[in-house]
Order: C-alpha cells, then sequence, then structure tokens
C-alpha cells in the first residue's frame, strides 16, 4: 500500500498525468471493446495494433524508473521510439471505391517468371547471377522496307476493279448507241475506256475513268499545224486546219460544221457534245437499266458524268479524241479566247514505255510510280502533279540510272524526289518525247512554291509522303 501512495504522489507531482493517462485506458478498453462492431475484422486489427503501441509507451512513460540506473530514462526513450513503427506500418484499409474506378481491371496482368523464380515463390528478388530478360528494342524501318509496306496498303479494292470497267462499259455502249441514232452523218469512231484504272496504275480508288470517243477525219482534208507556228507559242497544242476549200468547198466534210474560220473548233465540237448529254440523254432511264444513277455536271467544261452506284461511285469524263499523223490529240482547249487548239496527249505513249523498260529488265519503276500517284492523291497541294509529270521524271532517269531492280527501289525514289524538286525550282519539267514542251507551263508559281516545299521536305523526311 505504501508504495502504491508513494507511486500516487509521483504521478501528482507531474501535474496530475496519472489520472489522464487512467481515463485515457478507459477509453482505449471501450474502443477495442466495440471496435469489431463499429470497424468490422481488419479495422480492429489496425485499431488493436496502434492502441497496443501507444499503451506501450504510456507504461513506459509513467513506471517508476531505477534511481540508480543513469541510462534508464535513455533506455525507456529508444524502446518507445522502437515502437512506433508499429503505427507507421499498419496497413490501411481499403478505401470505398469510387464511381471512375470501376472500369479499372481488378487484376493486374500477369507478369512472367523470370528464371530462377519458381524456386523463390515469394518472388522477392532473382538469385544472383540469374539471367535477367530484357525488352528488345523497337525495330527500326528502312526506307525500303517502309516503301515496300506503304506499296501494299495501295491497291484498289476488289470490287471497284471488277465493278468499275464494268459499269463504264456499259455506260459506254448506251451513249455509242444514242450518238448513232441521234448523229448519224458524224462519223463517230467506236467509243473505248481509258485511264491509270486499265493500265495497272491506279492507286486507293477506282473512282474515275475517261471515255474516248474518236473524231475520224479525212486525211486529204485536214492537216496539222504546231501551236508552236502560232500566236500562243506553245508545241504542246495544235490545230486543225481545213485544206483546199478551193476544190473542196464547205459541207464536203461532215466536220465543217465545227469550223471557225478554217480551222476545226475543239470548243465548239465539246459545247455541241455537252449540249446533248444535258439536255439531249435520258439518263435516269439509262441509269435504271444499269442499276445507278447518272447525272451529267452542268457547270463543267468539261464532258463529265457522276454516277452513284450502291457500291461505288464513279467520275467518268468524255474526250473526244484526233489521230492524225502518229499524233493523238483532245479536245481540250486552254482557258482563253483561243477555242482552236487541241492538246496533245503522250498518255498512251507514257504508259507503253514505263512497261516496255520494267519488262526489259524487271524494273520497279511501275511500282514507283504507283507509291508516288498515291502521295499526290493523298497530298492536296501535289494533286496537279501526280501522273504525267511523274511518269517523265521516272523515263528521263531510266536513261541515266540503269538499276531499277526492286532493291534499289529505295534510291530510285529518292532520286525521283531530288529530280522533282530541281525542275521545280526552274519551273521547267521537259516532255521526255518532245523537249519543247514544258509540263510546268501551266502551273501557277503558288502552285510551284507550295509543291516544292512539300517534296523538298520529303527528301529528308519520305515518310511526309507514306501517310
Amino acid at each position: 500500500m505504501a508504495a502504491f501512495w508513494q507511486q500516487r504522489g509521483r504521478r501528482q507531482e507531474n501535474g496530475g498525468l496519472g489520472g489522464v493517462i487512467d481515463g485515457l485506458g478507459n477509453v482505449f478498453d471501450v474502443l477495442l471493446a466495440n471496435a469489431r462492431l463499429v470497424l468490422g475484422v481488419s479495422g480492429a486489427a489496425v485499431l488493436a495494433i496502434a492502441t497496443l503501441a501507444v499503451k506501450r509507451l504510456i507504461d513506459r512513460a509513467t513506471s517508476p524508473r531505477d534511481e540508480g540506473d543513469p541510462k534508464a530514462e535513455q533506455k525507456s526513450l529508444e524502446e518507445s521510439w522502437q515502437d512506433l513503427p508499429l503505427i507507421k506500418t499498419t496497413p490501411k484499409p481499403p478505401k470505398k471505391q469510387k464511381r471512375e474506378d470501376l472500369s479499372e481491371p481488378l487484376l493486374s496482368p500477369a507478369r512472367p517468371l523470370v528464371p530462377g523464380e519458381a524456386s523463390n515463390p515469394r518472388g522477392c528478388s532473382a538469385p544472383l547471377g540469374a539471367p535477367q530478360v530484357k525488352p528488345s528494342p523497337p525495330r527500326c524501318l528502312t526506307l525500303q522496307e517502309k516503301l515496300l509496306s506503304h506499296s501494299s496498303k495501295l491497291a484498289v479494292p476488289e470490287i471497284q476493279v471488277s465493278l468499275v470497267p464494268q459499269l463504264a462499259r456499259s455506260i459506254c455502249t448506251q451513249l455509242q448507241n444514242f450518238l448513232r441514232s441521234k448523229c448519224p452523218e458524224l462519223p463517230f469512231g467506236r467509243l473505248f475506256l481509258s485511264g491509270a484504272l486499265l493500265d495497272g496504275l491506279e492507286v486507293l480508288a477506282a473512282d474515275h475513268i475517261h471515255l474516248m470517243l474518236p473524231v475520224v477525219l479525212d486525211a486529204g482534208l485536214w492537216s496539222l499545224i504546231s501551236g508552236e507556228d502560232t500566236v500562243v507559242r506553245n508545241p504542246q497544242y495544235w490545230m486543225i486546219k481545213r485544206m483546199d476549200l478551193g476544190y473542196f468547198p464547205r459541207g464536203c466534210s461532215p466536220w465543217d460544221r465545227f469550223m471557225v474560220g478554217w480551222y476545226f473548233s475543239s470548243s465548239v465540237l465539246s459545247e455541241t457534245l455537252h449540249k446533248l448529254l444535258v439536255a439531249s440523254i435520258n439518263w435516269p432511264a439509262i441509269g435504271g437499266l444499269l442499276g445507278c444513277a447518272i447525272h451529267p455536271v452542268v457547270a463543267s467544261r468539261e464532258l463529265k458524268l457522276e454516277v452513284k452506284h450502291d457500291q461505288v461511285e464513279l467520275s467518268i469524263t468524255l474526250f473526244p479524241v484526233v489521230e492524225m499523223e502518229d499524233k493523238v490529240l483532245l479536245a481540250v482547249p486552254p482557258e482563253g479566247l483561243v477555242e482552236n487548239l487541241w492538246l496533245e496527249s503522250f498518255y498512251r505513249a507514257e504508259v507503253s514505255r514505263v512497261k516496255e523498260l520494267d519488262a526489259g529488265d524487271s524494273g520497279a519503276r511501275q511500282l514507283c510510280l504507283r507509291i508516288l500517284n498515291g502521295a499526290c492523291r493523298s497530298q492536296p497541294s501535289l494533286h496537279k502533279l501526280g501522273g504525267s509529270p511523274v511518269i517523265h521524271v521516272i523515263l528521263h532517269l531510266s536513261d541515266t540510272a540503269s538499276d531499277w531492280a526492286e532493291e534499289s527501289l529505295a534510291d530510285r525514289f529518292q532520286q525521283v524526289l531530288e529530280e522533282l524538286v530541281a525542275s521545280l525550282e526552274k519551273g521547267v519539267l521537259p516532255s521526255y518525247f518532245n523537249p519543247k514542251i514544258n509540263l510546268f507551263s501551266g502551273l501557277l508559281e503558288e502552285e510551284i512554291d507550295e509543291m516544292g516545299f512539300v517534296l523538298y521536305r520529303a527528301i529528308s523526311e519520305p515518310e511526309v509522303l507514306l501517310k
């Protein structure tokens, strides 16, 4: 009893600390008694561990010290601090899930086992000397691999390859029958199809095709005059002049009705055909027969039809064509007051020459052309560069670069880009078949600058053209 009062006296000397401690002890006992009901099993375990640590601190602080041991106070403090990790390392109760967390997976993906981990089921660390699996770095593709991979994405869907020519030929037959019945006096030849789709050079989509309408002239009544010898001074155009009007007056040729002065006017012929296409042909009936909708484009200067089918949408452009003296002339006059000019077309010779060269050395010219045509089609600023200009650059390079094997595709591709940039800088691209013709003569200066910028960037970053 004397010891009890002595201990109580010490607590009073410490400022009533004993009463406070007894009160906290009672509170802890109540909390522990009701913790399982309030917090559940896991919560009660957490609270019990924390309470035990606090009680130890309190007991050490209030227990009598041995006055003869000067290290007792220091030892008591060290033991108290050693109990603090009990509080710090206690597991936190699981937080309540938020609504946005419900979409997250509950289980993390399985981690592949490292060799030697099977003997260490806890998986804390691999044993020393065990080989570690390192993720392989991403493989960088060469330009050659990128070009070959990109070329496989340029193929036209099979349904378009088969349906578009079939639909165009059906329209061609209907138009041929109409012209023969409506204009029997005009000796039109047999209509035929043309374009990159038929030649295997079309990319991405078969959404346009050309319909060629031959105009048959009597070589004894008509002759050609180069545009270089006329006021336009452009060797790419020609004029078709009526001859011997003194001996063969007007009316001797069925095409005399389309003359302006002494020349066969391409503009007058195109205007006449445009009126027939728009006002005279019953396109709704023809479209119903073929299972599609056909509409002539009224506002266009070209002779154009828009065709809408369940599976394809197609644009058909009609070109009256004259073949004289080994030249192919299209009724495509330039904008302006001159209406008697015919544009010389090299398309047939271009495609024939490229295929001939590829057949001779198993080259990749057509593949390179397809990739560049796809780039020009996908880049709005390069639309006017696709087709003929690219073909002529490839033909010029074929005279100097002999290695056109598929293994050299990347080198030839880079060379074509460099040649195009050099030609755009000068504003001159000579035709392969007639060096007097500048294929860039119809481009505006702003268009040339924009094309040059895109291609100059593509020389160092070809990926900009392969998107």
